[in-house]
């Protein structure tokens, strides 16, 4: 049974996705019936922009957000956050267009979001997993996730991970307008603001699958773009205290 959700709306960030956005949507529309969907769209030169709108006059649970350039993925999350809270949704769910998170999936992290203020879809929890991701992608992402925990603190598993669900409540309380990381750096920071701001996050495990339509966004020197500003605010002391990781532990277990 679908799990009653009117006031959720999922946020599907788009930049030349033209080969995916049809079936995300059509997946999420049969999985989660209830929810609302916001594409998020750069500007695509490949007419992403266009084949939403056209998906969106014909189902009015769908809305297209146009953005006029590219200025990365935590830029278009903000927007699309503030989109969202503007119009009074209770949950607000980040989801790749790219087929990684399945859209099967969400109402496991809905109904975990019942009882928390932050859900985090992980793939290093027990039940978690990567499917069609060679050794060297793996490494480079439980690295990322195991250096930005250790320096940062955090207790969670998947600090890097961006299938996730935050209440209403929860992002009013992130002092949004402070985040400023726009790439990949922007899933930890978003975590830090939510251990911060003493916050209920709960990791459930999911399945990341690679994608088979189109390319990859991500490139090497974007981790280490990320890496380095993780290194940043370890060394500046912005990560939490041992006192608050511990009882950030204890809010998640």
């Amino acid at each position: 049974m679908p799990i009653p959700v009117p006031t959720t709306l999922v946020l599907v960030p788009t930049y030349n996705e033209a080969e995916n956005i049809a079936s995300i949507v059509e997946r999420l529309r049969s999985s989660v019936p209830l929810v609302h969907i916001l594409v998020v769209d750069d500007a695509s030169p490949d007419g992403t922009g266009a084949l939403a709108d056209s998906i969106a006059a014909q189902d009015s649970s769908v809305h297209v957000l146009h953005r006029t350039e590219k200025t990365g993925l935590g830029a278009a999350y903000l927007d699309g956050f503030g989109w969202g809270l503007d119009r009074g949704y209770t949950q607000l769910v980040q989801l790749d267009a790219d087929g990684s998170h399945l859209p099967e999936q969400l109402a496991s992290l809905l109904a975990a979001a019942t009882t928390a203020d932050v859900v985090m879809g992980s793939r290093w929890v027990p039940g978690g997993a990567i499917e069609n991701w060679p050794w060297h992608r793996r490494a480079l992402s439980r690295g990322g996730s195991l250096y930005s925990r250790l320096l940062l603190r955090l207790p969670q598993r998947d600090a890097t991970g961006g299938y996730r669900v935050y209440s209403a409540h929860a992002l009013e309380r992130m002092d949004l307008n402070s985040v400023d990381s726009l790439g990949y750096c922007f899933q930890i920071e978003m975590l830090l603001h939510a251990v911060r701001a003493d916050l209920r996050v709960v990791e459930v495990p999911i399945t990341f699958v690679e994608r088979v339509r189109g390319s990859s966004k991500m490139r090497p020197r974007i981790a280490v773009e990320a890496m380095a500003r993780v290194t940043l605010w370890g060394v500046t002391g912005m990560g939490i205290s041992r006192a608050g990781a511990r009882a950030a532990a204890a809010r998640e277990a």
